[in-house]
């Protein structure tokens, strides 16, 4: 399309259960370590599934103070401090930045469930005038987008988006599409989750859609191997900053890759099953290709939505064996949920941002757990050992339930 600009990666932020550095984090899933253990934020004993990629020993203070830790949600405190380290990775002077150009647009799925169950106790055993006056600040969905941008006084286009699992990833589609039509120069990006809670395990249990493997809680995520159960739960924020690409190197700033494709589409099927036919993810993924004038021979690398529920993997390795045809086998495919676990709004940002990283480093990681073949999963998941590789081009799937689907394509700023 005419007049779009170019958009690129220039800070990036994140807290998760393998850490709370960017490097961290990587050099941990190119180790195939795990982040998922037992559930220790409640008891999990009566649970089907008793384990989590639950983030342990977490100290917010690093980038909140005392007060405002105490009027924020776990799933604020989590995108605040990954905000705080993607935008002192930009080494960008705030006070000289014309800020009405800095946006921030992120995803969540579920918001402030800590809250919600919190003052939901409250209530009930003590009546409704003792409900905290900052239950509400607390627990809306949109805190994430408006506390940081008071934080920093981003005064450009700041909202929310929720689609479930694709919710950051609809975020940064979003994102990318302000800076292109020239709306903000800068936007920051991702998303948070924070929903190890009783309530929130509870219900994905009875839906049965987790992993009850909580004998081998790391084993436990296991995508696209015959053995798999469900997905695993996890929590944290990955956040990305946007920027135009000739003000990108007009400062000289470090560009981890350039964002170039997006592509968004429904099923129009069911509201937590996949569409049998793929036709959501196979029009996302082609969208996405087409948007970013990318061939579907420059694709090296996909980092799959992967989340290891029989449906969901069999059906995107379909999309992607359609869409690609006999070169969907020669495409490496991994699944950064085998070691995070399924950060539900967030995981779209935090395989946003290791897909980056993966163009960055010229490395991709392997799919933990994968250890027995699938007749219906038969694509090269990356199986025991991280590869180095030549990356131009990379492809992040996301899909929700709902039938939300998104593409986003990620390439080497070398690559035009």
């Amino acid at each position: 399309m005419i007049g779009k600009r170019r958009v690129v990666i220039t800070g990036l932020g994140a807290v998760t259960s393998l850490g709370v550095e960017v490097e961290e984090i990587w050099k941990n899933l190119l180790a195939q370590k795990s982040g998922i253990s037992n559930i220790t934020r409640f008891d999990a004993s009566a649970y089907s599934a008793q384990i989590a990629g639950e983030i342990k020993n977490f100290d917010p203070s690093c980038s909140i103070s005392k007060k405002d830790i105490y009027r924020l949600d776990l799933f604020s405190q989590y995108a605040l401090c990954a905000a705080d380290k993607a935008i002192q990775d930009t080494q960008f002077s705030l006070e000289k930045e014309d800020l009405t150009r800095f946006g921030v647009i992120l995803g969540c799925g579920m918001g402030g469930m800590n809250e919600i169950e919190a003052q939901s106790d409250v209530m009930k055993q003590k009546g409704p005038k003792r409900v905290s006056a900052f239950s509400v600040p607390r627990l809306m969905i949109n805190a994430i987008s408006a506390e940081i941008s008071i934080k920093y006084g981003l005064l450009g286009p700041n909202f929310i988006t929720a689609s479930a699992c694709s919710s950051s990833a609809q975020a940064i589609g979003q994102a990318l599409r302000s800076i292109q039509y020239n709306e903000a120069d800068v936007v920051v990006t991702g998303g948070a989750e924070a929903v190890i809670t009783p309530l929130s395990i509870a219900g994905f249990c009875s839906a049965r859609a987790l992993s009850q493997r909580n004998q081998e809680p790391q084993r436990a995520s296991r995508p696209f191997d015959k053995e798999r159960d469900g997905f695993v739960m996890g929590e944290g924020s990955a956040i990305l900053v946007l920027e135009e690409w000739e003000r990108a190197k007009a400062r000289g700033a470090k560009i981890y890759a350039e964002i170039k494709g997006f592509g968004s589409t429904a099923d129009a099927y069911h509201i937590t099953q996949p569409s049998p036919e793929g036709q959501g993810a196979i029009r996302a993924i082609e969208l996405a290709l087409k948007d970013a004038q990318v061939s579907k021979e420059d694709v090296h690398y996909i980092n799959a939505h992967g989340t290891s529920t029989l449906q969901n993997d069999k059906i995107e390795t379909y999309a992607i064996k359609k869409v690609f045809q006999d070169q969907a086998y020669h495409i490496p495919v991994s699944s950064t949920k085998s070691m995070l676990g399924h950060l539900l709004g967030a995981a779209g940002a935090i395989e946003a941002l290791v897909t980056t990283m993966s163009i960055f480093k010229q490395q991709i990681h392997s799919t933990a757990n994968y250890e027995n073949p699938d007749p219906e999963c038969d694509l090269d998941y990356v199986a025991k050992n991280a590869r180095e590789i030549k990356l131009g081009c990379a492809l992040s799937n996301s899909f929700g339930f709902g039938g939300h689907n998104v593409c986003l394509v990620f390439c080497d700023i070398e690559k035009k």
